[in-house]
């Protein structure tokens, strides 16, 4: 099922970078990439770093954003450093492996990439169900990108061969469409209910993401809950008339 595992790279600048991506995610049986708004074309020198992996450019999709890239996806995974500001669940390089090799059995996921100079954004960190470390050394720690996506690619195939056959339970989590869909209905209900104040937002929305984040609902659970949202915004509209 690597099929199903896309490799997302956001705002990629060097056009050998791409090739060498393309390279690094062969080599482990991947085959998905995705650029979402790149700062380059691929060009000769993509396709000369690919050595081989050519096919994988000319199947590329490319997209105008991260939401695009990861819209119809049920699990993602964030590469990035530890942030204190944005305290999200964590995980393993041999973790995301792990989880993208297990839930591609059911649905499409993806493992994302920021950007050479300054990796992702907090918003599009936020997009994403989990944030992976990879521990490199500390007084050393430069990883480029084809090396970043090598060593996740690598645990994921690793995590991919070592699965052992057995029926599983198949466990349906909401795309990352319909994610963002239930938080806008969360921000939108608690905005009418006066829990959020307009002009001074805090960092509610911002900590209720991480919870579930942390809590990975599922599709019906998520369901529950909009249905919840749905009968107290009746009760805040009727209340209001």
């Amino acid at each position: 099922m690597l099929s199903n595992i896309r490799v997302v790279l956001v705002g990629t600048s060097h056009s050998g970078n791409i090739g060498s991506v393309a390279r690094a995610m062969k080599t482990m049986g991947l085959t998905n990439l995705y650029l979402a708004e790149p700062r380059t074309e691929i060009d000769g020198h993509s396709i000369a770093l690919a050595a081989g992996a050519a096919d994988v450019l000319k199947d590329v999709t490319i997209v105008d954003s991260l939401a695009d890239a990861i819209a119809d996806c049920s699990l993602v995974i964030a590469t990035s450093a530890r942030n204190r500001t944005l305290d999200w669940p964590m995980l393993s390089p041999r973790q995301a492996g792990e989880k993208l090799a297990a839930e591609s059995d059911n649905s499409s996921v993806a493992i994302v990439f920021g950007r050479e100079n300054h990796g992702l954004s907090n918003e599009e960190l936020q997009l994403c169900n989990y944030h992976l470390a990879i521990p490199a050394n500390a007084d050393y720690s430069s990883l480029n990108l084809a090396q970043a996506v090598q060593i996740v690619c690598y645990e994921t195939r690793m995590a991919e061969l070592a699965k052992v056959e057995e029926p599983q339970e198949v466990i349906e989590y909401p795309h990352a469409v319909d994610l963002e869909r239930f938080f806008n209905h969360l921000e939108s209900t608690l905005l009418n209910t006066g829990f959020i104040i307009k002009n001074h937002p805090g960092q509610v929305m911002t900590k209720l993401r991480r919870l579930f984040s942390r809590a990975r609902i599922e599709s019906q659970e998520m369901n529950i809950l909009r249905g919840i949202l749905t009968s107290i915004d009746r009760t805040t509209d009727s209340d209001k008339k």
